[in-house]
């Protein structure tokens, strides 16, 4: 390239990609790409580190730092969680994705993260669900009513074909709106319940994804019935100290960002010691890799905590600039 040569990147902004109308399938091949590269020691992961402007404002940033080698891109998302955005219309989370040449530096994209995220994220969750619910799985209870749980309760239905679904969140409006949406779009029916316990109690496969301003233990570890699959992964814990007291297997995204930080659903039962790396069964990518075994028997209770991997964004923001190639989506914008 000579030095009169322009230095382009790509732009894509929410209605880009929308208008990819990605399938479910894609969505989950492309985050499983990420974790094989993972599993197979192709990817370097920074810690996530938090920014929080002012503590009046109820909300921080998070900054997610990654490289995925056989996808040849590096990757740095800013994603914004503030739990009180619904009061003015807006999402509590929004993002933007950069994507660079990790041989140059150059920038190659940036993304419109929002979407990517809430997708991702229910990847991660329906993909934990692959290797560690028992594949005869069909009562699912979710707790919560972000952008999040939308994707996770679509693409857990996409893999095991839920009998039902059972959806709970603080605010009456917002479950039932949720419901509404999954109902229409999955057609099939969504019961809203009124409290947590008949919203997870025997489910087959739980989630949390609750939005607390402040650790509380909601999820009651006896509302857990034997052979589940348990994934909690609100900001704040919502879970009993002794719950992971009942698990065969506790299993992570990464280890690397659970064991550290102020967040997360298992903050406390790491600080308290019961969560470690001699507890751990392991990484998600050491079973996705074939590395370490998923769901052993019918009978185990599981447990996968995912605090969001920028593999994932890397991943699926790579598909998703394909996509955009391939379709003439998008603008070219001059760096330099």
């Amino acid at each position: 390239m000579s030095t009169l040569d322009p230095v382009l990147f790509t732009f894509l902004n929410g209605s880009d990609i929308e208008q990819l109308e990605l399938t479910d399938t894609e969505i989950l091949d492309a985050v499983e790409q990420g974790l094989l590269a993972q599993g197979h020691g192709e990817t370097v992961i920074e810690p996530r580190v938090h920014l929080t402007p002012d503590p009046a404002f109820n909300g921080h940033f998070n900054v997610l730092r990654g490289y995925v080698a056989p996808l040849g891109m590096a990757g740095v998302k800013i994603v914004g969680d503030y739990v009180d955005n619904y009061k003015s219309g807006l999402p509590s989370e929004m993002a933007l994705l950069n994507l660079f040449d990790p041989r140059t530096g150059m920038p190659l994209a940036v993304l419109d993260a929002t979407a990517i995220t809430e997708m991702r994220t229910g990847a991660l969750t329906a993909l934990g669900a692959r290797h560690l619910a028992r594949p005869d799985s069909r009562v699912l209870g979710h707790i919560g009513a972000r952008a999040t749980s939308y994707w996770n309760v679509r693409l857990l239905d996409h893999l095991f074909d839920l009998d039902e679904i059972r959806v709970h969140s603080r605010r009456p409006e917002s479950r039932k709106a949720f419901a509404e949406r999954l109902e229409h779009d999955l057609g099939k029916p969504v019961t809203v319940t009124d409290d947590w316990r008949s919203c997870v109690e025997g489910a087959d496969i739980v989630v949390e994804a609750s939005r607390l301003e402040r650790p509380e233990p909601l999820l009651r570890t006896e509302w857990i019935a034997p052979g589940a699959l348990v994934v909690p992964y609100g900001t704040m814990s919502a879970v009993d100290l002794d719950l992971t007291d009942v698990m065969d297997k506790v299993v992570v995204d990464d280890w690397g960002q659970c064991r550290s930080g102020p967040f997360g659903a298992l903050r406390a039962h790491v600080e308290s010691g019961r969560l470690s790396e001699a507890t751990l069964h392991g990484e998600l990518c050491e079973i996705v890799a074939g590395d370490k075994p998923g769901r052993e028997r019918a009978d185990e209770t599981i447990l996968f905590w995912h605090r969001g991997l920028s593999l994932s964004d890397i991943a699926l923001g790579a598909a998703v600039l394909a996509k955009a190639g391939e379709r003439g989506i998008g603008q070219r914008l001059r760096f330099s």
